[in-house]
């Protein structure tokens, strides 16, 4: 009886296991995009490099965390970590031009850290590096919203992802970064 409750049990959490097995046939430096000015960024640049990919925007609620993003990106570059800021317009609240968005970020947070083109996240329009998240680490990659973050660790897999809500200052990012860079 024990034994056949044990099987069940095992076969009901495979049964409800939601998690997608990774392939990785490419990580994350395989990818290019265009930065904010519309020169194309070849990831390989930032191999061995720990990066926080956010997908941000102008008019958002959670705008405000362009200035924690700063602070995260000033504190921990010379060890290792690249903020990596994507303004998104997937969920309406970003300017239409990227020199509007910009301009934007330097005037009002000194926004310093690499930014990329105004960029879809989510959907079949969505930007590869999205698409191969989503392939990679399952629902759980999507952004459901602006400031959504994408932990990609130095082999370039990814190694965790955080809501909207979570700040990127705060312990549970900061930690993981730093057990990232070894710090």
């Amino acid at each position: 009886m024990k034994k056949n409750l044990i099987i069940g049990i095992t076969i009901l959490m495979l049964f409800f296991k939601n998690q997608v097995i990774a392939e990785y046939n490419k990580v994350f430096f395989d990818f290019k995009i265009n930065n904010i000015s519309g020169e194309e960024i070849d990831l390989k640049i930032y191999k061995n490099k720990v990066i926080l990919l956010v997908n941000t925007a102008s008019y958002c609620g959670f705008t405000g965390q362009y200035e924690d993003l700063q602070k995260l990106w000033d504190k921990y570059k010379l060890d290792g970590l690249i903020v990596l800021g994507i303004p998104s317009n997937s969920f309406n609240q970003e300017k239409k031009e990227n020199k509007e968005v910009k301009d934007f970020c330097e005037v009002n947070f000194n926004i310093n850290f690499p930014m990329s083109t105004i960029t879809e996240v989510k959907g079949d329009n969505a930007h590869e590096i999205f698409k191969w998240a989503k392939k990679n680490h399952g629902k759980s990659a999507i952004p459901k919203w602006n400031f959504y973050k994408i932990l990609i660790n130095k082999e370039g897999k990814i190694e965790d992802t955080f809501s909207s809500f979570t700040n990127p200052t705060s312990n549970k990012i900061t930690s993981k970064i730093e057990e990232l860079l070894k710090i």
